[in-house]
């Protein structure tokens, strides 16, 4: 059983910087890819960003070069570094993991973006 936690979900000024957090639990999270999902209101959930084992990346071309994700498996945390924040971004952040048909997702943090 994996368990993820994440944090780091604030209200931020439109251009503001937020950095999340997803802790894992378990051993499978250094051989799983990675990945932040978002939710806003009304809509469907969605790709943010993917961090495969091996450290290959991949974005959403909505917040290409203004996020960056991350992960560290040693303490077993996946980071998404969000830089000039704009309002569509406000939504429930998730983590999620996945190692072959296993997916796993974290309880979201919300990222909320206006002034």
């Amino acid at each position: 059983q994996v368990q993820l936690v994440e944090s780091g979900g604030d209200l931020v000024q439109p251009g503001g910087s937020l950095r999340l957090s997803c802790a894992a639990s378990g051993t499978l999270f250094s051989i799983s890819t990675m990945g932040w999902y978002r939710q806003a209101p009304g809509k469907q959930r969605e790709l943010v960003a993917s961090i495969t084992s091996g450290g290959s990346t991949n974005y959403a071309d909505s917040v290409k070069d203004r996020f960056t994700i991350s992960r560290d498996n040693a303490k077993k945390v996946v980071y998404l570094q969000m830089n000039s924040l704009k309002p569509e971004d406000t939504a429930v952040y998730y983590c999620r993991g996945q190692l072959s048909s296993y997916i796993y997702w974290g309880q979201g943090t919300q990222v909320t973006v206006s002034s």
